[in-house]
C-alpha cells in the first residue's frame, strides 16, 4: 500500500482506518490489473490546450442523442482548435441543471448514453465533474438513508442538537439544515447549497470508499481530467467554518494519491469560489523535503486550481478602462509547484464571483460591477453572513451582455468582447471557455422565468437549426465572435510561448493596457497587449526591455503586421478594444 494513502486514511480516520485500508488496497490493485494502460506519465500540456465548457445537451437537433449533436456541431464549427470539453454533470439529476445528482454512475438517458461520452473522448480530452460535496434527495443513496438502511443510515450529516454552527460560512442564503422524514422520526440534514442537495458524510469511511469507486469508474469511462466541484466545503467539524479544514485538503490528497498510483495521466481539479489565497492553497503545500511528494513538480493536491479572480477584475478593467488593478494582481501570480498551472475563465456556466476579488477590489468597485450587472439585465446572487446579514456572491448574467449594454448595441462591441477574451487567453495555464461565450450569447430571461433561478441567465440551450442560421449569415453577431475567437485560438495553438508553463512578465505601459511577455523553453518570446479602451491608443515600446530580441522590424501574429523600430522604439497604433500578439521578425 502507498505509504501516502496509508498515512492519509490514518489523518482521517484514526485506528478506524484499519477498517477501510484493505478495501482502499483492493479497488486499485483491481484497477491496476484491468487497465495497465493506465501506467503512463501525466501528459504533457502545450499550447494547444483549451477546454470548452458544456452541456450535454447545449446543442439540440430532433430526433438525435444531444451528445452526439454536440460532437458533431463542435466538430464542423470548432475542430481541433481546442483540446478539451468539460462536460459537465451528465448523470441523471432532480435540480440545479445536473449538479443535483441522482445517480453517479449513470448517463442521463436524455442525452445519450456512455458510447456517446466514448465518441467525444475519440477527439478531445474529458472533464468529468466529481460532484462529491452532496447528492440530490431523489437518489439511491438517500432515499435508502430515509428508510434507515445500512451502510446509508450515515452517510449524510445530521448534526445534534450541541452541535455549533455559528460560525458556519455560507455560499447561499437558502438553510443550512432541511427537516426530512425517516424511518427513525424527523432528521435535521445538511445541505449546503438546497433543499434537493444533501451533504455526504465524510467522518464515515464508507462515503470516501463509495466516492473512491466513482472516481475510479470515471476514469475507466474516459475522464482525463477530474473536477472536483465544490471541494471547499467538503468536511464539517463543529464550531468551525467548515470551509477549507485540513481534512478537506486530506481527501483532495487522497484521491491524487489513489490517481498517482493507478492512472498517473489524470490530472484533478478543484473548483473552489473564495478569494486567492484560499484558492491556491488547493495547489497543496510544499511538502517536507523527506516526503514521497516531494520530488513531483505537479505537488501533493490539484495540478490544476480555477482562477476565480480573474473575470471580476476583467470586468473591473473594462468597466473603469483602467488596468492597474488587473496589471498588479497579475504581476504577483505564481504557483508553488514548476508543473501546477491555472485553469482561466471568465465565464461559465455559473455566475461570476465576486469573493475572489475581496482584498483586490476596494467595496465600491465591487460595488459598481453589481450595479453594472443589474443595469444590463442581470441578477445578483447572496451568501448569508454570520452576523445574519446578506452580501453578493455571483453575477448572473451573461459575460457578452455585461460588457456590453443591450438596450444600445454598438459596433464596439465584438471588439471589446473579444478584447476580454484576449486577456484570459494571453495569461499562463490553460484557458476554459464556456460555449455560451464561443457564440456571443446573451441574456436569457425566458429561462430564468421558466426556472425561477437566476444562475438560468446564462445557461441557455440552443437548437442546432437556429445556431446553424446564425453561424451561416455574414454579420451575424454570433458569427463574429466565433470567427474572432478561432483566430485567436489558431494562432495561439501554433506559438510555444503560450504554454501553460511557459514564464509570464506582466508590463506596466499605463493604465490604457494590459500587456505581458511570455516566453517558451526555446526562448522564443511574445508581446501581448490589449487595448482596454473605447478610444485609439498607440503604444511606445522598446522590444528589448520588454524581453522581445533585438530585430529590425516586429510582426502582430494576429494580424500579419509589420512593424519597424524608430529610434529604438515600435510604435503600435491599436484601435479601440484591439489586441496584438507581437514577435520578433
Amino acid at each position: 500500500m502507498n505509504a501516502r494513502i496509508r498515512s492519509l486514511l490514518h489523518q482521517l480516520y484514526g485506528e478506524h482506518s484499519a477498517e477501510i485500508l484493505p478495501r482502499v488496497q483492493a479497488r486499485l490493485e483491481a484497477a491496476r490489473r484491468a487497465h495497465p494502460e493506465w501506467q503512463r506519465r501525466a501528459p504533457e500540456l502545450s499550447a494547444r490546450d483549451a477546454i470548452v465548457i458544456v452541456y450535454g445537451d447545449h446543442v439540440q437537433q430532433p430526433g438525435q442523442a444531444p451528445l452526439r449533436t454536440l460532437g458533431d456541431f463542435l466538430w464542423k464549427h470548432i475542430g481541433a482548435a481546442v483540446t478539451g470539453l468539460h462536460l459537465l454533470p451528465f448523470f441523471p439529476y432532480s435540480s440545479d441543471d445536473g449538479f443535483s445528482v441522482i445517480d453517479y454512475a449513470q448517463v442521463n438517458p436524455a442525452l445519450g448514453n456512455w458510447e456517446d461520452i466514448a465518441a467525444l473522448g475519440k477527439r478531445y480530452r474529458l472533464m468529468f465533474d466529481l460532484v462529491l460535496n452532496h447528492i440530490s434527495v431523489q437518489s439511491a443513496w438517500f432515499q435508502a438513508f430515509l428508510r434507515g438502511e445500512a451502510p446509508y443510515e450515515r452517510f449524510f450529516i445530521t448534526p445534534p442538537p450541541e452541535y455549533d454552527l455559528s460560525h458556519v460560512v455560507r455560499p447561499r442564503t437558502s438553510p443550512l439544515l432541511h427537516r426530512f422524514e425517516t424511518a427513525r422520526g424527523p432528521q435535521r440534514v445538511w445541505t449546503t447549497f438546497s433543499a434537493d442537495q444533501v451533504d455526504l458524510n465524510y467522518a464515515n469511511p464508507q462515503v470516501l470508499l463509495a466516492m473512491l469507486d466513482i472516481l475510479l469508474l470515471y476514469v475507466a469511462r474516459g475522464a482525463h481530467i477530474i473536477r472536483l466541484d465544490a471541494i471547499a466545503y467538503l468536511w464539517k467539524e463543529s464550531g468551525t467554518p467548515c470551509i477549507h479544514l485540513p481534512q478537506t485538503h486530506a481527501v483532495v490528497r487522497f484521491f491524487r494519491a489513489a490517481l498517482d498510483e493507478v492512472a498517473p495521466h489524470v490530472l484533478l481539479i478543484t473548483e473552489t469560489n473564495v478569494p486567492h489565497e484560499e484558492n491556491i492553497s488547493y495547489f497543496g503545500a510544499p511538502p517536507k523535503a523527506d516526503s514521497p511528494a516531494a520530488a513531483s513538480p505537479w505537488g501533493a493536491e490539484a495540478q490544476m486550481v480555477y482562477q476565480f479572480p480573474l473575470a471580476p477584475l476583467v470586468l473591473h478593467t473594462f468597466l473603469k478602462g483602467d488596468s492597474r488593478a488587473l496589471t498588479q494582481w497579475a504581476a504577483s501570480l505564481q504557483t508553488p509547484f514548476p508543473a501546477a498551472t491555472f485553469f482561466n475563465f471568465i465565464a461559465s456556466h455559473d455566475g461570476i464571483g465576486v469573493r475572489p476579488a475581496e482584498g483586490l477590489l476596494t467595496p465600491a468597485e465591487l460595488e459598481a460591477l453589481v450595479q453594472r450587472t443589474l443595469s444590463h439585465g442581470g441578477q445578483v446572487s447572496r451568501k448569508s453572513n454570520p452576523d445574519g446579514s446578506a452580501s453578493p456572491y455571483e453575477l448572473n448574467i451573461t459575460l457578452y451582455d455585461w460588457l456590453n449594454d443591450p438596450a444600445a448595441p454598438s459596433r464596439l462591441d465584438v471588439p471589446r468582447f473579444l478584447a476580454s477574451q484576449a486577456i484570459m487567453l494571453s495569461l499562463a495555464g490553460v484557458p476554459g471557455i464556456y460555449f455560451n461565450s464561443l457564440i456571443g450569447a446573451r441574456n436569457c430571461l425566458e429561462c430564468v422565468a421558466e426556472s425561477g433561478r437566476a444562475r438560468s441567465i446564462n445557461r441557455q440551450k440552443f437548437p442546432r437549426a437556429i445556431l446553424e442560421t446564425a453561424l451561416n449569415t455574414p454579420g451575424n453577431r454570433s458569427r463574429q465572435v466565433l470567427d474572432g475567437y478561432l483566430h485567436l485560438l489558431r494562432r495561439r495553438g501554433a506559438h510555444p510561448a503560450f504554454h501553460p508553463h511557459a514564464p509570464q512578465r506582466i508590463h506596466d505601459l499605463g493604465a490604457p493596457f494590459f500587456a505581458l511577455t511570455r516566453t517558451a523553453a526555446s526562448g522564443s518570446a511574445l508581446l501581448c497587449a490589449v487595448n482596454i479602451t473605447a478610444q485609439p491608443r498607440t503604444l511606445y515600446l522598446d522590444p528589448q526591455a520588454a524581453g522581445l530580441p533585438r530585430a529590425e522590424t516586429y510582426r502582430d501574429l494576429l494580424t500579419g503586421t509589420r512593424y519597424p523600430l524608430w529610434r529604438g522604439q515600435a510604435h503600435l497604433p491599436l484601435g479601440p478594444y484591439q489586441s496584438i500578439w507581437l514577435e520578433a521578425g
